[in-house]
């Protein structure tokens, strides 16, 4: 069911189960699962803003990006929800497990693909953040060590 991928550095992809029905496959196929609780993302969050045409009263002009209200024709456009922050759910469900293989060796480097914990990846000067997907992750026994350090890995975006 899990087979063995490697990622562009060649090294082992991790895989994520966000459901027991696939925590217990995965043990049933060896995996030793690492299952952590799914911790609310505070630091994730985007804008929008919603414009309606006055002619057809239909609504659009759905933006995340505040050099857009410069641009749009206020004679054919309202502005019907103003600027709002949102943070949406991640997940469904409040657990997930990482799928660590029975031959992984202590000190190996890996590729965790999804990642459970919330490290923000990437930020805009315009308020958004995006928290990070995937990352090399050290396998030290009993824990994946997470290689995350935010003077190098967020990408910081202007605009």
């Amino acid at each position: 069911m899990y087979p063995s991928e490697k990622n562009k550095n060649n090294l082992r992809v991790i895989k994520t189960a966000r459901s027991m029905i696939r925590i217990n496959l995965a043990v049933l196929f060896g995996y030793k699962p690492i299952v952590k609780a799914v911790e609310p993302d505070e630091n994730r969050e985007s804008k929008f803003t919603i414009y309606k045409n006055k002619k057809t009263g239909y609504f659009s002009k759905l933006t995340g990006d505040y050099r857009f209200g410069n641009s749009i024709d206020k004679d054919e456009y309202e502005q019907v929800v103003y600027w709002t922050f949102y943070s949406s759910p991640r997940h469904r469900r409040p657990y997930a497990a990482y799928l660590i293989p029975k031959d992984i060796k202590i000190g190996e480097r890996v590729f965790v693909k999804d990642l459970i914990e919330n490290f923000v990846g990437q930020t805009w000067n315009q308020g958004n953040s995006w928290r990070l997907k995937s990352c090399e992750a050290i396998w030290n026994g009993e824990e994946l060590e997470i290689q995350f350090n935010p003077e190098k890995d967020v990408v910081r975006m202007y605009g």
